[in-house]
């Protein structure tokens, strides 16, 4: 494996060459990137800190992750070996039309496209090429958004497509089959190739390029997105690079692989120590672990060190939204309201911040606001869903989740929205099909298979053997609300299985009292467990089993004081008899005064 420097002038010329191609998007990431390149540790200081007792007795997977200015990052540095490297990037050659080019960039950067084209008209180098089908790429798209606003309003529908399109795909495939194209117009032509519906060209286009120029963290992004199931990510022919395992982290991610894409970001800190984009990755990994607490630790340390960070601070205010913290959520909200306002991610947060205090009307015009600067913003579309359906606004919220469907397929919140929805519209067969999808692409998410089990249980199916079959899905998935158990036990005990019904009632008061938790759930367990734990002939003859009277005692007094304080006057006048009852059939116990559980 090369040094850390030779990572450093990868990224340094990468980052030149992007930028001089207006591909900024591309060129910032490879900029965080390189900061975030670990020092290499002089050899004097190796060899001291070999021979330090100290360093040496720590183990290594215990080492604590110092982010720039020093401070803990508390997260634990991965082993830096195997990450592939490979020669810089070729600098390109100066051409005679270098202040044409200069002007046209120029012109691209004041957005004017169709007149940075024009000028690079009679230029004949690659990279000439490349910026004015680029810029003649945008310049469709600009008109096609004009068209859309024009023909449907902002947020219409409309079969408005890019008409540069047939031209340009003509044009560089005639360039790919001359064998004159290079790694950037590849990129741009399997964008083309995407947006006239030819995936799977698109996606072999689009190797070629990242295979050719694996720097363009923008032609990576692209593929990772026409990567919808693992096979055709275990289909690409990748060239080893370190760049290589950026993408399989993302693709990951994106197929809901958590623990492998936190896997492979582990390992990359070994090298990208400092990275934020990393520890971004793996805060919203985390996130959508539903572990909430070690995310927010990230996201905090993250803003700490960049206050002016908007990217992936959508993600975060999800997380808070989640938690109800409400005022670390004002908090981001003002601070991304200062710093950009008009940024699509801003006005996702502001959204999330004005839902959690209820006011759905006023996130809903967030909501919209964040579609209008990118219509292709999923979390929004799939977000604003929700506020109707909190607003009763079904018909806007099945149109919200569609238009987050059809960006995004594998989007399993909006296909449980839209089960959700039909669910409230009394239409419990469609609600199924869309829990089904939901669960599908997240089968390890308990909330969807609960949704699909209480569809089942519904009046107009009754359905409760299938219920069963979901609940246990859930309570397998670590329903951390426990309605799966209490669910279960309920079933069971209706379909007359008193023993499966009494083990789930236990399991669920185990977990109740473990949680330190109470509810009309623990007295429902309650009296039903004594039922079945009652000698078969007699009192006198039989003794209780481990799940015993003294057990069974010690709940009931329990229960006796919950009803009393919460004077649950029927609940209460039952547990006073079945006391008695208790107090009469075992006289080897000690007796029980009502007084001491007294209001």
């Amino acid at each position: 494996m090369g040094s850390k420097e030779s990572y450093r002038n990868e990224l340094r010329s990468a980052i030149r060459q992007l930028g001089d191609r207006c591909l900024y998007s591309a060129s910032k990431w490879a900029g965080e990137l390189l900061v975030g390149i670990d020092q290499d540790q002089p050899r004097s200081s190796a060899i001291a800190g070999k021979a330090t007792p100290s360093s040496s007795a720590r183990p290594h997977h215990q080492q604590e992750h110092l982010h720039r200015d020093g401070s803990s990052f508390r997260r634990s540095r991965s082993r830096p070996g195997g990450i592939a490297s490979t020669p810089s990037p070729v600098e390109d050659e100066i051409d005679d039309g270098a202040d044409y080019y200069l002007l046209a960039k120029s012109y691209f950067d004041c957005k004017e496209y169709r007149r940075a084209a024009h000028v690079l008209r009679t230029q004949t180098s690659k990279k000439s090429i490349f910026l004015r089908c680029y810029a003649l790429y945008l310049a469709g798209e600009k008109r096609k958004e004009e068209e859309m606003i024009e023909l449907e309003g902002p947020l219409g529908r409309s079969e408005v497509c890019n008409g540069e399109l047939t031209h340009l795909e003509r044009e560089l495939s005639a360039l790919r089959r001359s064998g004159a194209i290079d790694a950037f117009c590849l990129y741009l032509y399997g964008i083309v190739l995407r947006d006239k519906g030819c995936e799977s060209l698109a996606c072999s286009v689009l190797v070629e390029s990242v295979n050719s120029y694996p720097w363009n963290w923008s032609a990576w992004s692209e593929l990772q997105g026409l990567c919808t199931t693992l096979d055709i990510l275990r289909s690409l022919n990748l060239k080893n690079h370190w760049m290589k395992d950026f993408f399989l982290a993302n693709a990951y991610q994106e197929l809901k692989m958590y623990n492998e894409a936190l896997a492979k970001y582990e390992y990359l800190l070994g090298i990208f120590r400092f990275s934020d984009y990393i520890q971004a990755q793996i805060a919203t990994a985390k996130y959508s672990l539903r572990d909430f607490d070690e995310a927010e630790i990230i996201f905090e340390e993250l803003l700490r060190i960049d206050p002016y960070r908007v990217d992936s601070m959508d993600i975060y205010s999800n997380l808070l939204y989640a938690k109800e913290s409400f005022s670390s959520l004002s908090c981001l909200a003002h601070r991304v309201f200062l710093t950009d306002k008009y940024r699509p991610e801003s006005c996702c947060i502001i959204a999330n911040y004005y839902s959690l205090k209820g006011l759905h009307e006023k996130s809903v015009v967030y909501f919209r606001r964040a579609l209008k600067l990118n219509r292709k913003y999923l979390s929004a579309w799939t977000l604003m869903g929700h506020e109707y359906v909190e607003m009763k606004n079904t018909p806007a919220a099945i149109d919200a989740y569609r238009r987050a469907v059809d960006i995004n397929p594998r989007d399993y919140r909006a296909w449980y929205g839209l089960g959700q929805t039909y669910e409230m519209m009394n239409m419990p067969f469609y609600a199924l099909y869309y829990f089904r999808r939901s669960a599908f692409l997240q089968p390890t998410d308990a909330r969807l298979w609960i949704a699909m089990g209480q569809c089942y249980e519904s009046v107009p199916l009754q359905m409760l053997e299938e219920a069963i079959k979901c609940y246990a899905r859930a309570a397998n998935c670590n329903d951390r609300e426990g309605i799966a158990l209490h669910q279960l036990a309920k079933l069971h005990s209706i379909l007359g299985r008193s023993e499966q019904a009494a083990f789930y009632y236990k399991k669920d008061l185990e977990r109740m009292e473990a949680e330190d938790r109470q509810g009309p759930n623990m007295i429902e367990a309650c009296f039903f467990l004594p039922g079945t734990a009652k000698p078969r002939r007699g009192l006198k003859r039989q003794r209780c089993t481990a799940h015993g009277s003294w057990i069974i005692l010690a709940r009931f007094l329990l229960i006796f004081y919950m009803v009393y304080t919460l004077s649950y006057l029927q609940e209460k006048e039952t547990a006073k008899s079945l006391l008695r009852g208790l107090k009469m059939a075992q006289s080897g116990f000690p007796s029980v005064e009502f007084e001491h559980f007294g209001p």
